[in-house]
Order: structure tokens, then sequence, then C-alpha cells
């Protein structure tokens, strides 16, 4: 019998983290994915950019920035070969958003600098008149991030036909008919669920595309204005964004005419020099968000026991929540993925192995009583 302390299912940025964190508590941990190869999926096609949220001080912008530091921290620690600390330029899309900048500047938690016209035309960028640079930003290359971090965990490939729960253990049936064994399961599978009901966290997909070019600009630092254009590193840089929302279309490209770079390639033209950009390679993948955009990380309530068991919770009664056991979900990281894995991995691999207590920020049962009220409304509407 295969068994192991804990097996993390799903091999983007959010279950590579968990994994390595786990590993680094000591337990046994197995990491899977349907896919050969981690990230191919939408932290594959990520931009990557480590950087800080700008804004009023929201409690949002507050958890992005307190992720952003550690993540900073352990990219630069851990894995320094696919971490470019680059810095990033915010820039304002248009004289609105330039006067907000100023507020946000005002609000702002970690250390910035203003770069002037003059000094943004040094960089090469042209299609703004001041922006905020952050020099402890950077960007993380994607898809070789999280093999390297697969790497240094155990990793099988193994497609997850089911899963379920029987003396004390959850049991993982592949395709194949291969069966695995765990005492605590994390599911990291992003946008796509088909394993429970986990309606009430409201997992959300959009697409996101990403274009390496080949070129000799010397772009020293990366930017994003609309949208992410990475420093020269090696020769290759890197456009990107997240623009289709999954309702729109099954794939952007049926939106973009086959095309998904060609909304890239137009603004870029507008902020730098692109006369000698060559298309490499082209990534394209789902990014999950959640209903409020705060991270999904914690237990998964038992919705079917909960709404047979307590009928009355549909009209606003909060019985104590009933849970799978040792089922956990770290999902929901938007197009912030890279900034904030590493803190929501810390944090769920210390509750599962020692107990902490979650961040009710970040914990789904937040999403759950307001779920099931809006259901029974919905249902008999």
């Amino acid at each position: 019998m295969r068994h192991y302390h804990t097996i993390v299912v799903g091999a983007g940025v959010a279950g590579c983290c968990s994994a390595y964190m786990l590993q680094k508590e000591g337990v046994e941990v197995l990491l899977i994915d349907r896919s050969a190869t981690p990230a191919t999926g939408g932290s594959g096609a990520a931009g990557a950019f480590v950087s800080p949220k700008i804004g009023k001080g929201s409690p949002l912008q507050h958890i992005t920035n307190e992720a952003f530091c550690y993540a900073q921290q352990f990219y630069q620690e851990h894995f320094p070969s696919y971490f470019h600390q680059t810095g990033v330029v915010r820039l304002p899309k248009d004289e609105e958003d330039d006067q907000r900048f100023s507020l946000y500047a005002q609000a702002h938690e970690t250390s910035f600098e203003w770069f002037d016209e003059a000094r943004l035309k040094q960089e090469g960028i042209e299609s703004a008149k001041r922006g905020l640079f952050f020099g402890d930003a950077g960007v993380c290359d994607a898809p070789q991030l999280c093999q390297a971090i697969s790497k240094s965990v155990l990793f099988q490939q193994f497609y997850l036909e089911a899963l379920y729960f029987e003396e004390g253990l959850w049991h993982l049936k592949s395709l194949e008919g291969e069966m695995l064994h765990s005492q605590h399961v994390i599911l990291a599978t992003g946008y796509e669920n088909h394993l429970f009901d986990m309606r009430y966290m409201g997992v959300k997909g959009t697409w996101g595309s990403r274009g390496d070019y080949e070129s000799a600009t010397p772009l020293k630092v990366s930017m994003h204005q609309r949208i992410s254009i990475s420093a020269n590193a090696q020769g290759i840089i890197k456009l990107g964004a997240t623009h289709v929302k999954q309702k729109d279309a099954p794939h952007p490209c049926f939106l973009c005419d086959g095309k998904p770079l060609q909304m890239l390639e137009d603004e870029a033209k507008a902020m730098i020099d692109v006369r000698d950009f060559r298309l490499k390679e082209t990534f394209c993948g789902m990014r999950a968000g959640s209903k409020d955009y705060f991270p999904l990380v914690g237990g998964v309530v038992n919705v079917p026991y909960m709404l047979e068991n307590y009928p009355a919770v549909t009209r606003g009664a909060k019985p104590p929540l009933e849970y799978h056991p040792n089922l956990y979900v770290c999902n929901g990281l938007g197009g912030r993925g890279f900034v904030f894995a590493p803190l929501m991995a810390k944090w769920l691999s210390e509750h599962i192995v020692h107990h902490a207590p979650l961040d009710n920020r970040v914990n789904p049962d937040r999403l759950f009583l307001r779920w099931a009220r809006r259901a029974f409304r919905e249902d008999n509407a």
C-alpha cells in the first residue's frame, strides 16, 4: 500500500508550493498532476509578476502586500535562478488613473519611488508621464520555477478519477485503476472541480495569455499598465495579461480569431519599442479566482451533509460547520498566483502539521453561509 501523510493534487504554483512547505515540515508528501510536466495550465501561462498591489489601503491590498514581501524573499532564498528582481513600474492607464496614483502612493505600505517622464523614457517606456517603481519586485520564470519546485519533492503523474474517504484514509484512484492512499489531501486544482460540491467557494476561471519574445531591446525594468511587460532576461521579453472571462468563451482564441497575443502586441507597441520582437512561444491557460478575490486556503465543508442535517442554514441559521475529514484546498489565487502561493502554502502546512489557526481572510468558511442563503433564494425565486 502506497501511503503518504499528504497528497497534493495539482502541480501549478499553489500545489508545488504546498508540497514544498509540507516537506519542509518533515512530512511525507506526494505531489500529483494529470500532466507529466508541472505548470501546464494557468500557472505555466502566467506572466508571474511578483509585485505589490497599489490602492487606497483595502484589506485585499494589505494581504496581497504581506504575501508579496514573503514571496520575493522566498524566491530569492530558495529559487533565485528563476526569479529576476528587475523592479516593476506601475503605470497609470489614463489621466484619471494618474490622479488616483497620488492617493495610492499615500496609502502604500512597501518602499517605492516615483519615476518621472524623463526617467521612464530613459528606461524605454513611452506611454506615461510618471509611474510608481517598486525595486523589490520582479518576475518569475513561471513553468521553470514550478518544475524546479516539483523536483525538490516527490512528484508523480496521476490522472485522478475518484477520491473517497474510508477507514481513516483518503483513497485516490486513477483512470488506469492505480490506487494511492493518504491521511490528508490538498486540492490545488484551479478552476476545475468534479470531486466534491464546493460551489460555495465560487471559483471562477479567467483566461490568461503570455508570449515570450526574442529581443535585443535593453529593457532593464519590468512594467505593468493594461498588460505586463517583463524586463529583458537572457534575450527574452514576456508580454502577458489576464483578459478573457470563462463565461465569454471556451478559449480566448475563439474571441481573438486565433491570435490570442494580438491585443498584447498592440498594447505593447504603445508602451515600448517592439520592432525587433520575434515570437518564440505562446502560452495560454485558465487562472482561478474566488468571489471576493481573496485566496481560498483551508478545509472543505461537507455541503450535502450541511444541507441535509441543517436545512435552516438556507434561512440564516448558523450551525457548526461539518467538514470532509483532512481535506483542504489551496486555490483561488487569481492573477497573482506567484505572489500568493508561498505564503498561502506556508499557512496551510502549519495548519495541517501544527494545527495553527487559519487566517480568517483566506479561510473558505467565510463564504459558506452567504452562499447557502443565496442559493436557497435563487432556487425558490
